[in-house]
């Protein structure tokens, strides 16, 4: 174990950025458990990254403003479809979901065939590099966040309908999803949402924010002093974390004589 691994230099930027994608993914990660669309982050994940991978397919600077706009229209266009398949066969939209993934990531390896570096792109795209966030991208996550939260709470989203919900879905996600990967972007929207189930309101929201810094802060030091990979660590202790959660509510919750 490396305990001098314990540099703030490198973590605390790296923590930030974990809690900028927190502050918008436990509100409309809870939104999702109650819509039952639980599938809906990898596809509008999958398909922000393929604006990426095609952004660069096409010589764009890697991180450039081309390259953010590509991902945005992407996830746009995604939520543009994903609104009208939910209004036109809702029954089948957590199917169709699986679908739009399942294309997105083929259609992303298929750009990335001939490319040398594909597998080391691809492999960026759905675990993050968490670890190597700058400043100008924290900036970047921070003003997308801050527009979310700003439409969630002033109930834009909602007057927008179907396309409100999935248009900020897109937005946060694009932001996100650059900088944690596909697999911190599904974990940090369901596992908090999903290990506090048995709160209400916004006690809900104070809990799921307070298990997602704790697996964050945990999984970035255990990462770091062990040498292993900072997103597959994270999303571990997320898990642990809402478990140990739920675990401990049910454990107050007398049970019915």
């Amino acid at each position: 174990m490396n305990w001098s691994a314990l540099d703030w230099s490198i973590l605390g930027p790296a923590l930030i950025a974990g809690l900028l994608v927190l502050a918008t993914h436990v509100p409309l990660g809870a939104q999702v458990l109650d819509r039952g669309i639980v599938f809906i982050d990898l596809a509008i994940a999958q398909i922000a990254g393929l604006g990426v991978i095609a952004a660069d397919a096409l010589g764009m600077a890697e991180g450039g403003l081309a390259v953010q706009v590509a991902a945005v229209s992407a996830a746009l266009l995604g939520a543009l479809l994903l609104s009208w398949t939910e209004r036109r066969a809702p029954q089948q939209q957590e199917a169709l979901i699986g679908v739009m993934f399942i294309l997105a990531a083929c259609a992303g390896i298929l750009l990335l065939a001939g490319n040398p570096h594909g597998g080391e792109h691809l492999k960026d795209l759905l675990v993050g590099q968490i670890l190597w966030v700058s400043t100008t991208q924290l900036l970047w996550l921070a003003g997308v966040s801050a527009l979310v939260l700003i439409a969630l709470g002033l109930g834009w989203v909602r007057r927008l309908g179907r396309f409100g919900f999935y248009g900020a879905f897109a937005l946060a996600v694009t932001a996100s999803v650059q900088l944690v990967g596909v697999y911190l972007v599904f974990s940090s929207l369901i596992i908090p949402a999903l290990g506090t189930l048995a709160y209400q309101g916004r006690r809900r929201y104070v809990m799921a924010y307070g298990l997602g810094a704790c697996g964050y802060a945990i999984g970035l030091a255990i990462s770091a002093v062990v040498d292993l990979p900072s997103g597959a660590v994270i999303v571990w202790t997320l898990a642990a974390c809402a478990m140990i959660g739920a675990t401990a509510v049910r454990s107050r919750t007398p049970r019915p004589s």
